[in-house]
């Protein structure tokens, strides 16, 4: 399950075009604006002053009991509908008791966009202004009155139907683009989680590797050299088990292996290949080619630890009598080649059925850009090489 946290995304009642102030200020002034003229007109009767006044406080009411909450919930709503038919037959009685409050139609066309679909509104707007025209079907009109219906009723027409598209685009791109941005922050927040979880499995990954290069194979030593105890033997397994805890220690602190805090890759490579010899009574041989110098901590870790690995297996599988360790350094590589003459390689442990240190260790060797083989030659054994470039500028401490 994912758990998105919206801080910086306004929740819908938020939206700039849902941010009702401005609306509600023109509402308002139009309307009390109209409220003071029907109060003061002398023209109009104490019965029409009053129903006037009834019906603009009446519109006003559906506004915060309906319209004001259309707005908020969006075009499919049963409040805007019912608020725009509710403004119809109580507005109508208004501008034909008193024409001059028809300059309120330009609040309440802007409002029909923004709470019902716009075709819906487009004959929303044209009723409003044709509705009042209704009493010249009783009463006829002078020409002044009807001049003057006709141009207020064609301006406003004409302006709703221009701003009203317009309006409803506006909050229609908003809210496409607030979706937008909320499944965009869901992805990131996806993105995030995941990350998370491929950071800890990488960081398990890396800790389960050195313990299977280090502890693991510490260990293994350990039992060995006390199945057989002598004065010797046990001399070995408490040198490596204090290896072993330096290790664990390393581990702990993410310093450098422990054979490499105070020696160089090729001394580290020197005594545990003579270490690994006394502890199975084989001959074990180290050797350095080419011009020795100095690589990144990277670099002797990758190597370090395919030794390690490779000698490991050595032990366990290959019942060699010779073994020997070849570090060369080419111009622009440093190789790592181990050479056994045991029973050699074993078919189970081909590229795609390899065992978990032999993983571990091609994947180590190509995260700096390096190339692991395994090979088997005609006259027996079994052959490891591990290149890695010295070059790359990834390879830092």
């Amino acid at each position: 399950m994912i758990l998105v946290r919206f801080r910086d995304i306004p929740p819908p009642a938020q939206h700039a075009f849902m941010r009702l102030n401005g609306w509600e200020l023109l509402y308002l002034v139009a309307f009390l604006t109209a409220l003071f003229f029907v109060l003061s007109d002398g023209a109009l009767g104490t019965a029409e002053r009053t129903t006037g006044t009834v019906l603009l406080v009446a519109c006003l009411a559906a506004y915060v009991r309906l319209g004001r909450r259309a707005v908020g919930v969006g075009y499919r709503s049963w409040e805007g509908r019912t608020y725009v038919v509710l403004l119809i037959v109580l507005f109508t009685p208004v501008a034909i008791m008193a024409p001059y409050t028809r300059f309120v139609l330009f609040a309440l066309c802007s409002q029909c966009f923004m709470m019902i679909p716009k075709n819906q509104a487009k004959i929303a707007v044209i009723i409003f202004n044709v509705a009042p025209g209704l009493k010249f079907l009783f009463v006829p009109p002078s020409r002044e009155e009807l001049t003057s219906f006709l141009g207020v009723t064609l301006i406003v027409v004409v302006f709703a139907l221009i701003f009203g598209p317009w309006i409803v685009d506006v909050i229609g791109q908003s809210r496409e683009r607030a979706s937008l941005i909320r499944e965009l922050e869901a992805r990131r927040a996806e993105v995030d989680r995941l990350s998370a979880e491929r950071g800890a499995l990488a960081e398990r990954e890396r800790l389960a590797g050195e313990i299977h290069d280090t502890l693991a194979q510490g260990f293994t030593s350990i039992i060995m050299l006390l199945q057989q105890p002598d004065a010797r033997r046990i001399e070995l397994a408490v040198q490596t088990a204090r290896e072993n805890l330096a290790e664990a220690r390393a581990l702990i602190t993410e310093a450098s292996p422990a054979p490499l805090s105070s020696a160089t890759l090729a001394e580290a490579l020197a005594r545990i290949t003579s270490q690994f010899g006394e502890e199975l009574s084989v001959s074990a041989d180290f050797e350095v080619r080419g011009e020795s110098r100095a690589t990144s901590t990277k670099v002797d870790v990758v190597l370090l630890r395919a030794a390690q690995e490779a000698l490991a297996n050595v032990r366990k599988h290959a019942r060699a009598a010779a073994v020997t360790v070849t570090l060369e350094y080419t111009p622009e590589t440093a190789v790592l080649t181990l050479r056994d003459d045991g029973v050699g390689l074993d078919p189970s442990t081909a590229e795609g059925s390899e065992g978990y240190g032999l993983r571990g260790m091609r994947a180590r060797v190509e995260q700096v850009g390096g190339t692991l083989t395994l090979t088997s030659p005609p006259d027996g054994g079994t052959v490891l090489e591990a290149a890695v470039p010295t070059s790359r500028p990834d390879q830092g401490a």
